[in-house]
């Protein structure tokens, strides 16, 4: 009996052991709640809207300066126009020539009729 006496106290004293000892709980895993899912929905919609909204204004930076360079390059090109028809109305208004014209239409010069105004 003393061996039936003695499986006794050692389950007695497991039982006393495993009691003693706070069960263990398995690990619960962190559900993400219905709140956080909006909380984040509503964060990745700003994120990509302001996403949107950065490339929409580089788009419209990077369309004015492609303005600005066309209209720079066309008053280049009216200056030097502008420039060409100075040089030609400089030739075009000597003296030589003006007065080869008017020989040419039948004008002549009289030097009585020539007042000089200063």
């Amino acid at each position: 009996m003393s061996s039936l006496a003695r499986n006794l106290q050692e389950q007695h004293s497991q039982q006393r052991q495993q009691a003693a000892q706070p069960e263990r709980r398995k690990a619960l895993r962190q559900r993400v709640t219905p709140g956080e899912k909006l909380i984040w929905a509503i964060f990745a919609a700003l994120l990509f809207f302001g996403a949107v909204q950065i490339v929409s204004a580089q788009s419209e930076v990077y369309k004015v300066n492609k303005d600005i360079q066309e209209m720079k390059a066309s008053i280049k090109e009216h200056e030097k126009a502008n420039s060409d028809l100075k040089v030609q109305v400089k030739e075009l208004s000597n003296y030589d020539r003006i007065m080869a014209k008017a020989r040419e239409l039948g004008l002549m010069l009289n030097e009585n009729n020539v007042k000089v105004v200063q």
